[in-house]
């Protein structure tokens, strides 16, 4: 029986979907867990040579042997949850996947008062996908639940509950989060930040587990750092700069272009002791690094690679256990076994 959660370390887009994807794929959880916010963060998947791009659904669909849930803590718009049933209806997600029946309804006001805000939109830069409204009517405890809408008769479920009994009995839990530290309401850049925390203490709370409940917390860091929106950016580096490194990027759920900036440790090192992090995973390695694309084993790491791994384990007191060298799940060096 393990419960582990999977969280990003930065302001999100570090690879947190190929991560979620290839330790489901690898470790056949019973029952995988969304986290975080809502449909305002999107995760990137790539399995069998097709790219899927989620906001709603948990990034292990790809197991399909998986039970596939959404914490009560988690915001949900039906219309993008429902059009995630159909997209990946081959994957059989339609039998098997449920949100917690008191999860906060997104309705189109809110999508409408969050693009409409001068404040949210245009200042803090957000996605206008309704998450900062509706997370402001549910404090005020006017909003939906999902046991309130017609829309999700058939996909509700008690989370709390079925995740509790699958650990009691034994079973494989894995949580995965959204977004990443930068942008927790309590410890990010605030007031650039989402509308509430996303720290792996809030991804266990977001499906109901205890924290004496956790196994492990994995932090995912990109090699480099990038952020959507406006917010402080301390190591931030030019587009142009960016573009001669091959390392510029676009957002998943709103196609801008990213901010990009070098690897901060000072973040890091925050981010994995307010996280707890127990291991870390490192993404897009090859891109930082060409020469390491598609290696598999630790030893054929270059040592300028090599080196940059050991700094971040030497700065953070944790483990990198998953480097990333590569989209496709094979593209992986997998040092747990070594390292835990």
């Amino acid at each position: 029986m393990t419960c582990n959660i999977l969280v990003g370390g930065a302001w999100g887009d570090e690879g947190k979907g190929k991560c979620i994807t290839y330790l489901c794929n690898q470790d056949k959880p019973e029952i995988i867990a969304r986290a975080g916010v809502g449909p305002n963060a999107g995760h990137s998947v790539e399995f069998n040579g097709e790219k899927y791009g989620l906001r709603m659904i948990p990034s292990g669909f790809v197991h399909t042997g998986a039970r596939l849930l959404i914490g009560a803590g988690v915001l949900v718009d039906p219309a993008v949850f429902h059009h995630e049933l159909d997209y990946l209806n081959k994957y059989q997600v339609k039998t098997r996947t449920f949100a917690d029946y008191r999860c906060a309804i997104i309705e189109e006001e809110h999508k409408e008062q969050d693009r409409g805000s001068d404040h949210l939109f245009k200042k803090i830069g957000s996605t206008g996908t309704g998450c900062g409204p509706a997370n402001r009517d549910r404090a005020l405890r006017t909003i939906k639940q999902a046991i309130d809408v017609d829309s999700m008769d058939g996909y509700v479920t008690d989370v709390p509950l079925e995740v509790n009994t699958a650990l009691d009995e034994g079973r494989d839990v894995f949580i995965e989060g959204s977004q990443g530290f930068g942008l927790s309401l309590y410890y990010g850049t605030y007031p650039f930040v989402t509308s509430k925390d996303t720290t792996a203490s809030s991804a266990a709370a977001d499906v109901g587990v205890g924290p004496t409940r956790i196994d492990d917390v994995i932090v995912v860091f990109k090699s480099y750092i990038t952020r959507v929106g406006e917010g402080p950016f301390p190591s931030e580096i030019t587009q142009e700069e960016a573009e001669k490194m091959s390392i510029e990027e676009y957002g998943t759920v709103t196609g801008r272009r990213r901010r990009v900036g070098t690897f901060d440790m000072e973040m890091a090192r925050e981010s994995c002791m307010i996280n707890g992090a127990t291991q870390m995973a490192l993404t897009c390695v090859d891109r930082l690094y060409p020469s390491c694309e598609r290696v598999t084993d630790y030893s054929d790491l270059s040592g300028e690679v090599k080196r940059f791994v050991e700094e971040i384990e030497n700065e953070t007191k944790v483990p990198v256990t998953i480097i990333s060298t590569g989209p496709d799940l094979a593209d992986t060096i997998d040092l747990r076994e070594e390292l835990m």
